[in-house]
């Protein structure tokens, strides 16, 4: 197994070739340790699936022994991929798994799940939890005379602190990525409203809308400044506000 690559790669297959790559760039930045593989359009350019292409795509992703989750944009998409696996060696077939997912929010965050090392049931079930971001629209909470407070050291000697939601999509899969990303370089255990901070999955559990109080709980030698980096960057909006 190569160093350079998590052992958990990602094929997305799109009817767009330039939506597959798009999607691939969007989840590089998210997760460049994980290899990304795009399989969108037809040979000749158009729309629409290629066997070819998706074969030369799960047999260049499963290279190394890596086992990959596949994201698919359209069920035909869908289809066409499991065409390519059931003649593919069993060996490697076996090493595939096909996410019901949605295409940009399954990919990022299974990608940022296997940048983290992770397994392939753990990447197939982050993938597959994205779908959960697009549940029935909840109304918007009015964050602005919410307590908000920065970090303090309590009895216990964890630091807390809270933070109002400001993304108008709530925290779905990218500040999510973000937040797993930043914290992957703190000596700190996090949590974020009794959830593991550390995982793409557990965050986007919560269903977090905009105007929501997040409470930070972090242990450890770096707690501190582990909980006012995350409350800097949830007041931040992550960059889209």
């Amino acid at each position: 197994m190569t160093d350079r690559w998590a052992p958990v790669a990602l094929v997305l297959v799109s009817h767009s070739r330039a939506l597959a790559e798009g999607a691939v760039e969007v989840a590089a930045q998210m997760a460049p340790g994980v290899r990304l593989v795009a399989a969108g359009g037809t040979d000749d350019g158009g729309l629409g699936t290629s066997f070819d292409r998706v074969d030369a795509a799960l047999r260049d992703a499963t290279g190394d022994g890596r086992s990959v989750v596949v994201v698919a944009d359209l069920g035909s998409a869908v289809l066409t991929a499991e065409s390519v696996l059931e003649l593919m060696d069993e060996d490697v077939a076996a090493r595939v798994r096909l996410a019901d997912a949605p295409f940009v929010e399954g990919a990022v965050a299974a990608a940022v799940t296997a940048h983290g090392k992770a397994d392939l049931a753990t990447v197939l079930d982050s993938a597959q939890a994205a779908a959960g971001t697009f549940g029935p629209a909840r109304p918007l909470r009015d964050g602005s005379s919410a307590p908000v407070t920065a970090p303090v050291t309590a009895p216990d000697g964890s630091v807390q602190a809270t933070a109002v939601l400001r993304n108008p999509l709530g925290l779905h899969a990218r500040p999510a990525a973000l937040i797993v990303r930043m914290l992957a370089h703190l000596d700190a255990k996090v949590q974020v409203n009794g959830m593991n901070a550390a995982s793409v999955l557990d965050l986007m559990k919560l269903g977090a809308v905009k105007g929501d109080v997040l409470t930070i709980t972090a242990q450890g030698p770096q707690a501190a400044e582990a909980a006012a980096r995350l409350v800097a960057d949830v007041e931040a909006g992550f960059g889209e506000v």
